[in-house]
């Protein structure tokens, strides 16, 4: 560690040799690194050549992209990815916080049951669990509400009068999110020391409160980054939901698509909304991460 000679006003003999020896007026200037300008240039020339390719290929009809950008049912559709994605991220948390706190219990069977969910959950591919619960109605045709083991039944309705293919999206995209993101949180709590619990008992505070005024707060910074980029690989996975008509912008492009037989153009089309709403949530994450780090 530097330490700072104490200012005496007194000039030793070898500080005023140095003084001497250097040249106070010189002008400082900067190392060049030549591969970097080398390495920048080569990389220009690629993103050029690439935009240039694409922006000339006959085969791409940029008209029709233009004519669909902005019309009303990939406008719908962008619409229903952002309500899926939205509802999902915030069932999945809920869902998240629980299972981790439920990890962290010193009860074996509760400890195990949150285990087995989050790794059932993980352990099946999104598509095969949207696919699933899409055709939920094929193996349970009511929802009951009654006495288990009796005749007693308070209310029934079909399944397929519940789970339409939007519901069935949200429902899968959360679940599937959950197990990832219950690690998360897990990590985040795991993060915090120890003595901080031990602190908050001999104030008399509860565990419920321990969490919710001294551990969580704390465990925000760690698990904030990690939670951003699970919203932004949910919204990319939300484009899965289209296996089962979910409504989504891809489930629009690919209704377009297969009247004007021009499935390129419209997955550009839904390319550039994908790339505009990332933008827009990535510099909102950075915000959020910047604020929470000056806390």
């Amino acid at each position: 560690m530097n330490k700072e000679t104490p200012d005496t006003g007194v000039i030793t003999q070898m500080e005023r040799q140095v003084r001497e020896e250097v040249d106070l007026s010189a002008k400082v200037v900067p190392v060049r690194h030549w591969g970097r300008g080398v390495l920048t240039v080569i990389v220009a020339l690629i993103a050029l050549q690439i935009t240039w390719a694409l922006a000339t290929n006959e085969h791409i009809h940029w008209e029709v992209v233009a004519s669909h950008l902005f019309s009303g049912s990939i406008l719908n559709g962008l619409w229903v990815t952002l309500q899926l994605t939205a509802l999902s991220l915030v069932i999945s948390l809920v869902l998240a916080v629980i299972a981790a706190v439920l990890r962290m219990s010193k009860s074996k069977v509760v400890s195990g049951v949150s285990f087995a969910y989050v790794f059932f959950f993980r352990a099946i591919p999104l598509i095969v669990l949207l696919i699933f619960v899409g055709n939920l109605g094929l193996f349970v045709t009511e929802l009951t509400l009654g006495i288990p083991f009796t005749e007693i039944v308070f209310f029934s309705i079909p399944v397929n009068q519940v789970f339409t293919p939007f519901v069935a999206s949200v429902v899968g995209l959360s679940l599937a999110a959950s197990a990832y993101m219950s690690e998360i949180v897990r990590a985040g709590l795991l993060s915090v020391n120890r003595g901080q619990y031990a602190a908050a008992m001999a104030l008399g505070l509860d565990r419920g409160k321990t969490l919710r005024y001294i551990v969580i707060p704390q465990a925000m910074r760690v698990i904030i980054p990690p939670m951003g980029n699970e919203f932004i690989t949910m919204l990319k996975m939300s484009a899965l939901v289209s296996v089962i008509a979910g409504g989504d912008l891809l489930t629009a492009a690919q209704a377009i698509s297969g009247v004007n037989y021009r499935t390129i153009e419209l997955l550009i089309v839904a390319t550039i909304w994908y790339i505009v709403v990332i933008i827009v949530v990535s510099v909102f994450q950075y915000f959020i991460e910047r604020r929470t780090a000056e806390k």
